[in-house]
């Protein structure tokens, strides 16, 4: 991931693109990244990390992921439409997601860590050791995983 200045100027070459090729959804939501991103900085008083804009972004997918389960059950899939349309600008921004064969490789690994640790098998009481060793193992990897997925898939391991 490149450090947040860098990404900023990034997002505004972005922004001119789309403004000349007139794709409104994607100019939109380039600028609410943009303000997201400075807002961020402006509430830590200092520049962004890279892990910290990444979270920003991850955030913002989070909000609208929330927003399309709302809109569909209100019956709008016009604004759930728009609201994945700006998922997939988003995303362009984030590392790659994980699929699902490699986050249950690094969650094996991450419960195999525990284990070792401990001298036996977690329980779902140490879901929260093994919460963290993946995610540990993702950042040091420079992946991304979405936490509710991660969650999920660490308690069915655990359980069974």
């Amino acid at each position: 991931m490149t450090d947040a200045g860098e990404l900023e100027a990034i997002i505004s070459q972005h922004v001119i693109t789309a403004l000349k090729a007139h794709d409104a959804v994607r100019t939109g939501t380039l600028r609410l990244i943009k303000n997201a991103l400075k807002n961020k900085a402006i509430e830590k008083r200092a520049p962004l990390t890279p892990a910290e804009s990444e979270q920003t972004l991850a955030t913002m997918i989070k909000q609208r992921r929330d927003s399309i389960e709302q809109f569909t059950k209100g019956n709008r899939p016009e604004l759930a439409a728009i609201e994945a349309a700006e998922i997939g600008v988003i995303e362009e921004f984030l590392p790659k997601a994980l699929d699902e064969s490699g986050l249950r490789a690094i969650v094996a690994e991450a419960i195999a860590e525990v284990t070792a640790a401990a001298g036996k098998a977690p329980t779902p009481k140490e879901m929260g050791q093994v919460m963290k060793a993946v995610q540990a193992r993702l950042q040091a990897a420079g992946l991304r995983a979405e936490g509710r997925v991660v969650s999920e898939m660490v308690k069915k391991e655990l359980a069974g």
